[in-house]
């Protein structure tokens, strides 16, 4: 099959690729609060929206002090398409092309569009007891609006009559959430994030725990608000997923990865997977798929752990397109995976 012919192929396969890492819409559009429309409360709301957008694409809170992005703390409006008032909100369009060109040029390393998706298991407790929020419920508005507002990909159980009784404190507080992690199945996500959220006198607080593939990170939150608290936990979330994914200017090389054991579904999945490393096709033999990419080793490992990849390791032969071995070893700027 020529190569017009596969990427064709890749259009019409798009919506039957596997439920596992997103591409996050509106990564470049940021809604900001205002309390009017006067230029003085713009220029601020600017400014609260180019570092929110700066957290999404870093999780470095500290990025926008950069010195080389002095120009656009001082200016954000060079980065922006358009923005438009929607009530009491400002909502901010930057430009990725001017956007992603000005941060790389400030040296700093950038999270792409295609993150992994995180199924939330999040309990919220009060006087009356606790209880799950489900896909489609009231309570989970909160949780999509902070999703939206930090970036990233965010999925909610059903919260049926079987996951309510599952979701209990002891369940959501355990190192191994096995329990969870079999109900999960079903939803296809990435991540599990699992949050106790309680109110206090008043004040919002939450223990949250996540896992990705074999890690584990947890943290907790405090907040006057439903709405700041899923806000403060998934900024949180997002700052600790975020070194794993980051494609860091002059840290990364010419790299050919080969992967094996790939069907038309899967290499459109790659082919959006490795889109950030600027991945040029080399050769497709049977179900082994030849790239060029420009990445460093570990963002490799972490971009194509997302579709379930597994690494064959390094002192192992090269494979042929039927799987055996061959005898010549590997080059050293070589990866090979395989599903």
């Amino acid at each position: 099959m020529r190569l017009s012919a596969r990427l064709l192929v890749l259009c019409l396969t798009l919506l039957s690729l596997p439920a596992r890492a997103e591409t996050v819409e509106g990564l470049y559009q940021v809604r900001e609060a205002v309390a009017s429309q006067q230029p003085e409360e713009r220029v601020a709301a600017l400014g609260r929206a180019l570092e929110t957008l700066l957290l999404r694409l870093t999780g470095d809170a500290k990025a926008l002090q950069s010195p080389a992005l002095e120009g656009v703390r001082q200016d954000p409006q060079q980065l922006v398409s358009q923005y438009v008032y929607e009530g009491d909100t400002l909502v901010v369009d930057f430009d990725p092309l001017t956007t992603e060109n000005k941060l790389r040029q400030a040296g700093l390393a950038l999270w792409g569009a295609n993150r992994p998706s995180i199924l939330t298991w999040w309990l919220n407790g009060g006087a009356e007891g606790a209880s799950l929020v489900g896909d489609g419920q009231e309570a989970s508005a909160p949780l999509r609006r902070a999703a939206q507002h930090r970036g990233l990909p965010l999925r909610l159980p059903l919260a049926d009559l079987q996951e309510q009784l599952l979701a209990t404190p002891e369940n959501l507080s355990t190192n191994q959430p096995e329990a969870l992690r079999e109900a999960s199945q079903r939803y296809g996500a990435d991540a599990l994030l699992a949050v106790q959220a309680r109110e206090e006198g008043g004040q919002w607080q939450a223990q949250w725990r996540l896992w990705l593939g074999d890690s584990r990170e947890q943290g907790s939150a405090a907040a006057g608000s439903r709405q700041e608290l899923a806000d403060a936990v998934l900024l949180a979330v997002g700052q600790r997923l975020a070194p794993r994914f980051l494609v860091k200017p002059g840290a990364s090389g010419a790299l050919t990865l080969e992967v094996q054991g790939a069907d038309l579904a899967r290499f459109a999945e790659l082919e959006r997977l490795l889109e950030p490393f600027s991945a040029r096709l080399l050769r497709v033999k049977g179900d082994q798929l030849v790239w060029q990419v420009n990445a460093s080793a570990e963002q490799l490992r972490a971009q194509l752990g997302l579709a379930g990849l597994q690494e064959v390791p390094a002192e192992a032969a090269p494979l042929d397109a039927s799987g055996a071995p061959q005898a010549a070893p590997a080059p050293t700027n070589r990866m090979r995976f395989r599903w």
